[in-house]
């Protein structure tokens, strides 16, 4: 039963901290401005309604697998576990402000690259304590570096 009870707080902390985030980058993305729309992007750019549909159910595995993790393992994992998932979800709520609100791909490419780095920690800090956390987890890294390359080409085709 305890272990029940600290998964259930750990749910609850990652959900709203998930929450948050996701809140926080939709605040900072606006792709029907005039800047954005005139940008020269990849005809593999998804359309922007494919976003939302691929970022809700990837910040729920961000809060499922966190709280796995956050829920086993010993106090001195499950504090790593704690600053991982916090420096990535900072991270990753920052993106949307530097592309859409400072209008600046070429930054945006550096912070992504430091949440790719940040993603590779908290999957390995997961992984360390329940591997099904951090393999939940796998699906938002590997969306990440898709994100990264969209980015990347956005910056080479708009230089």
């Amino acid at each position: 039963m305890a272990m029940a009870m600290t998964m259930k707080k750990a749910l609850l902390r990652t959900g709203v901290a998930s929450a948050v985030t996701a809140v926080v980058g939709s605040i900072g993305t606006n792709p029907r401005t005039r800047w954005y729309r005139r940008l020269r992007k990849p005809g593999w750019q998804p359309p922007a309604q494919a976003f939302p549909l691929v970022w809700t159910p990837l910040y729920a595995l961000i809060a499922f697998g966190g709280a796995r993790a956050l829920s086993q393992g010993d106090g001195q994992q499950q504090k790593a576990v704690e600053r991982a998932l916090a420096g990535n979800l900072a991270l990753n709520a920052t993106w949307s402000a530097i592309f859409f609100r400072a209008r600046s791909p070429r930054w945006a490419l550096a912070e992504i690259a430091a949440l790719n780095v940040s993603n590779v920690v908290l999957v390995r800090q997961a992984m360390k304590v329940d591997r099904v956390a951090g393999i939940v987890l796998l699906p938002y890294a590997v969306w990440t570096l898709f994100a990264t390359a969209l980015n990347a080409s956005i910056v080479r085709r708009n230089r």
